[in-house]
């Protein structure tokens, strides 16, 4: 069975949670350095506001340890704002490092899609998968991916998800879908 750490200091991480062990996986709520060690072999960043989720990695001092573990191979599912903690460059900043784990070789735009109100739902092909359900909500885009990351999916011609071996990065929220494929993807890494 696949135990997943989930990111538990704000945001959407309870419907992740839920995708997940309806698939069969056991979750651990990641809220303090200490859940650390809990022993999971793969990490989901949800999404929620991401300068306060990347204040509260450092401060709770996860940042570091939660990079090395991701360097080293875990696998990670990162959405919406949990793409933004992966990126290695966010648009307007010179560094990032205080930031951001930085382990995602692209570049993200912040609310690239504009307020709450230029919030949406579409369906496109993605990764494979056919006619995939997505839910944008003050989403970033991906701008730019580095060498040897796949993009896995546009929307408007915009770069919607991207993968670089155990990394899957995504501007949406398939927690909120229905719809479980992304999450079996990322189960199967």
């Amino acid at each position: 069975m696949e135990k997943v750490g989930v990111l538990a200091v704000q945001g959407a991480f309870i419907e992740h949670e839920q995708c997940l062990e309806a698939l069969g996986a056991q979750v651990v709520e990641l809220r303090e350095a200490a859940d650390l060690r809990s022993g999971f072999n793969r990490l989901v960043l949800p999404g929620g506001e991401s300068t306060v989720q990347s204040k509260l990695l450092i401060e709770l001092g996860m940042a570091e340890r939660l990079r090395e573990m991701i360097t080293a191979g875990m696998p990670v599912l990162g959405t919406c704002a949990g793409l933004i903690l992966l990126a290695k460059q966010i648009m307007g900043k010179r560094s990032v490092d205080r930031t951001a784990l930085g382990t995602l070789d692209v570049i993200v735009e912040r609310n690239a899609y504009g307020r709450q109100l230029g919030s949406f739902n579409t369906r496109a092909d993605f990764a494979g998968m056919d006619d995939l359900p997505m839910t944008f909500i003050r989403a970033p885009r991906i701008s730019e991916v580095g060498p040897g990351v796949e993009i896995l999916g546009r929307v408007d011609d915009k770069i919607v998800g991207a993968r670089a071996g155990n990394q899957i990065g995504v501007t949406f929220h398939p927690e909120l879908t229905g719809d479980p494929r992304l999450h079996e993807l990322f189960l199967s890494i």
